[in-house]
């Protein structure tokens, strides 16, 4: 299948979508994944000690997400010929920037979605420790949702329901 001519810019909606995936997914398992967790380490090393600039940027994007997915997104656009918009040169510079841009947002929202599970499943094992330790714990909504209206007070700021108390409708 090819990718679409500038005529079909809803398709092209979609390749972009649809491609940013992978390049997502690569540039992500490169940079924090405990597979590549060695050569990260190495990179990350020589990032920080070596003698040239050069080197030392070099080695720098195996270690940041958002600089190795320009070069997973040069990858990808060799291999498929996306171009974005424009069917010269000039669209594969969109597609390129375009690609990156959702590429990183998915990864962000990806690393959100991560440290939400995470904070979840310690704030579990806390109340599981403190369950363990013999500790009660009650939760305010909980204890406040159990408990009945004051009629009183909660009725107090409203007149139609003041008058029908009093007999009147």
């Amino acid at each position: 299948m090819n990718p679409p001519d500038s005529s079909q810019w809803v398709l092209q909606i979609v390749w972009l979508l649809l491609l940013a995936i992978p390049i997502a997914c690569v540039a992500w398992t490169v940079t924090h994944e405990e597979i590549f967790r060695e050569p990260r380490e190495y990179c990350a090393d020589r990032s920080k000690c070596a003698s040239s600039l050069l080197v030392r940027k070099f080695f720098y994007l195996f270690t940041c997400e958002y600089c190795f997915s320009h070069y997973v997104t040069i990858l990808f656009l060799i291999l498929t010929r996306y171009r974005l918009l424009l069917d010269d040169w000039r669209g594969y510079g969109i597609a390129f920037f375009a690609l990156v841009a959702v590429a990183n947002v998915y990864m962000s929202s990806f690393a959100r979605l991560r440290q939400e599970v995470k904070s979840e499943k310690l704030d579990a094992k806390k109340k599981e420790k403190e369950l363990s330790e013999g500790g009660v714990i009650a939760a305010p909504s909980l204890l406040s949702a159990s408990l009945p209206p004051n009629p009183g007070q909660e009725r107090a700021g409203k007149p139609e329901v003041a008058a029908s108390r009093s007999g009147r409708s």
